[in-house]
């Protein structure tokens, strides 16, 4: 699940009033209880019914809760208009480039409005779009736009690409090889390389003959219940039958295992990182020349990153002793964490990235929030940091010739940018991998302040507003949150916040614990049983907004997604006077038995385990669906899901409707939107972005008098 999820969201025009004023007639849902006992603690819920998806009374259920939310934000006289306009901004974006590989040929994925999906491109280098072909175009394989491109794989030699097809969201990918020269399928397809839980990998060998992958049980290699656990690395060659792959490692991975596979540009060496679930416990193996596997690192030796360098070297970025990380190196003939030597001290700033070239090891650093990177020699002298915006993000992107780097900037006043970066003459180039941005902010401004959560911490939150907005607290402001598996919430340019701007909005982003942003301490104080400063954090946030006159609690909304979706569930349930809506997208609500679910599983060791009675005290004492009190007046929510969701379980955003619903009949809406053709919204289509995003943006400017 691990993912940061991106609000797509993009400009509304003037709504009319709150569709609070509007009389809901919520379908009748039956109450089942069910009790469970935990450490002596008797848990009783009524709606563990509605978690069978394939219950017909459920299908029912869900398509009355869709008939009412359609017909109650179809009945606002905005959303066609709406629609119409975040289809002709989203259908006229620039194109973008992303995911780059450098195999002797550039490699790219191309998102290109108004595809419904990106395509995969060659070009001769790096920028150089003249003679740029597509290699694969999902689009033309699917009319409705429902099959993506998960991710891709080039050869060395760059003669082959293989690629992870999934459809309607489902993550649940096959590797289909593609001839780099005439861009046909090979006739290779192998099943099961990628699924939700541990996501997937490829590595080709050093002859292009074939390539290892992540491979998930199948046939009657496991029990049902196992079928998304227990991934391996086989090895397929070209033109064989996937029946005749050979396992090569990984009966000792976890059951929980998320691996991803990288190799030395000569094939060499293949490097497997080995995820024990989410929480960031790493284990790595590598495999010499002679095809033997050796591990080198342990989950306790806190290495949370590991690139094979140019120069016969293995760098490691390590935890150990140092909470914001330093960079170790270690022959890639016979590392040994013992001898390594330290090439980058830890420092104020937290190393997130390392990238070694011939002669330079570029390093990635999270400042709060904001990004830098920072330019070594390989003994670990600093020679430069990029020039970058204040407020900014950036990025290392992949590694050229000659110790070139590509380096991605972006800003919440300015959209994405590319730059080749030559490091003897220092300079930053940009090259034509992103368009500019049709929408200016030159009348906008960004304000960094802190605010301070309960227990008396100090936490970023990045206000996004129209140059000499006066704080009158009359501002609708709309607060975005996540804080979670260490990953950090960095600026980033949104096309929906022009429109939110211009309506008389503010935007704000929280730099939340439970990310990376100060290090794996400001992670390890909103994890496992130290969650609910996550939710301090955020009303903390809340609290400051107000305070400081931007606006006030009956135009504040709130919205998040996946971990960021089981945020908004706890600061509507913990502080329901303190937000007029919420907008939560396929979260999680039900903290008892998600880890029943396959992904959920791996989420026990970010969030813990109810096996564990001090984990399952904190689990049960901010869950949201057991903190839903009857008779609350709580805030305006619109709950967002997709029933083929591999890493949230759509029936948490099920349940957590049905009980609002209940304990608050006559108050503010609570609706339940579900997508029928639709995942966690990995690869959702432009055409099905524009729907949602128009239905959340019209809830929210709605609810807000916007």
């Amino acid at each position: 699940m691990q993912s940061s999820l991106l609000l797509r969201l993009a400009a509304a025009s003037a709504l009319l009033p709150g569709l609070s004023a509007l009389a809901l007639d919520y379908p009748p849902t039956p109450r089942h209880p069910v009790t469970d006992s935990f450490f002596g603690t008797q848990v009783t819920e009524d709606y563990r019914w509605l978690e069978n998806g394939d219950d017909p009374a459920v299908k029912a259920w869900g398509e009355a809760q869709m008939k009412l939310t359609r017909a109650t934000l179809d009945a606002l006289a905005v959303r066609p208009a709406l629609g119409r306009e975040l289809k002709e901004l989203y259908s006229t974006s620039p194109v973008r480039y992303f995911d780059m590989q450098y195999r002797k040929r550039f490699f790219a994925m191309k998102r290109q409005p108004p595809k419904n999906q990106p395509m995969l491109v060659v070009m001769g280098f790096a920028g150089h779009r003249r003679g740029e072909r597509v290699l694969l175009d999902p689009n033309a394989l699917d009319a409705g736009g429902t099959t993506s491109i998960d991710w891709y794989a080039a050869s060395l030699d760059g003669k082959y690409v293989a690629v992870s097809l999934s459809k309607n969201g489902s993550e649940d990918g096959s590797a289909h090889v593609i001839d780099v020269a005439t861009g046909k399928e090979q006739g290779d397809v192998v099943p099961r390389v990628n699924w939700p839980t541990g996501g997937g990998s490829i590595a080709w060998d050093a002859e292009g003959a074939g390539f290892f992958y992540t491979r998930y049980p199948q046939g009657n290699e496991r029990a049902p219940q196992d079928m998304n656990f227990y991934q391996q690395v086989y090895y397929h060659k070209l033109g064989t039958p996937p029946s005749s792959d050979t396992y090569a490692i990984g009966k000792e991975f976890p059951r929980i295992a998320e691996t991803a596979l990288s190799s030395t540009r000569d094939g060499k060496y293949l490097l497997a990182s080995v995820a024990n679930g989410d929480g960031g416990e790493f284990s790595y193996y590598l495999r010499d020349a002679s095809g033997k596997w050796a591990k080198f690192a342990s989950e306790s030796d806190k290495i949370r990153r590991v690139e094979l360098g140019l120069d016969g070297n293995l760098y490691a970025l390590s935890l150990d002793g140092a909470p914001r990380g330093k960079v170790l190196a270690m022959p890639l003939g016979a590392p040994d964490l013992a001898k390594a030597r330290v090439v980058i001290p830890e420092g104020k700033a937290t190393i997130e990235d390392i990238a070694p070239t011939a002669t330079r090891l570029y390093a990635g650093y999270m400042v709060g929030g904001p990004s830098e990177i920072r330019v070594f020699d390989l003994e670990g002298k600093l020679l430069a940091t990029l020039p970058t915006e204040p407020v900014s993000n950036n990025a290392l992107g992949e590694r050229l010739d000659n110790d070139e780097v590509l380096v991605r900037s972006e800003s919440f006043l300015h959209s994405t940018a590319w730059y080749r970066y030559d490091p003897r003459p220092g300079r930053l180039v940009q090259i034509g991998l992103a368009e500019p941005s049709k929408v200016s902010f030159d009348d906008a401004e960004v304000v960094r302040e802190m605010a301070k959560s309960r227990d008396g911490t100090r936490v970023p939150v990045n206000l996004v507003m129209k140059k000499g907005t006066k704080r009158d607290g009359s501002h609708p402001l709309l607060l975005y949150g996540y804080g979670g598996y260490g990953v950090s919430e960095r600026p980033h340019f949104s096309l929906w916040a022009r429109a939110w701007l211009d309506h008389g909005g503010i935007y704000a982003t929280v730099n939340l614990r439970g990310g990376g942003e100060f290090g794996e301490a400001w992670h390890k104080e909103g994890n496992l049983t130290r969650k609910q400063n996550v939710f301090d954090d955020m009303i903390g946030a809340a609290e400051h907004v107000i305070e400081r006159g931007y606006t006030k609690p009956a135009r504040l909304a709130a919205v998040g997604g996946s971990n960021g979706g089981l945020l908004m569930g706890a600061i509507l349930t913990q502080r329901p006077d303190l937000f007029r809506a919420v907008w939560s997208l396929v979260g999680i609500y039900d903290m008892l038995r998600v880890e029943l679910t396959p992904n959920g599983a791996f989420n026990v060791t970010e969030f813990g385990t109810v096996k564990d009675e001090a984990q399952f005290r904190a689990l049960y004492g901010y869950s949201p669906y057991h903190h839903v009190k009857d008779g609350t007046a709580y805030p305006a929510v619109l709950f967002s899901t997709g029933e083929n969701d591999g890493r949230v379980d759509p029936y948490n955003s099920r349940k957590m409707a049905a009980r609002l619903q209940a304990a608050d009949p006559h108050g503010h809406p609570i609706l339940l939107r579900t997508s029928a053709d639709t995942g966690h919204g990995i690869d959702t289509s432009l055409e099905k972005r524009v729907a949602e995003d128009a239905d959340g943006l019209a809830f929210l400017m709605s609810e807000l008098g916007m």
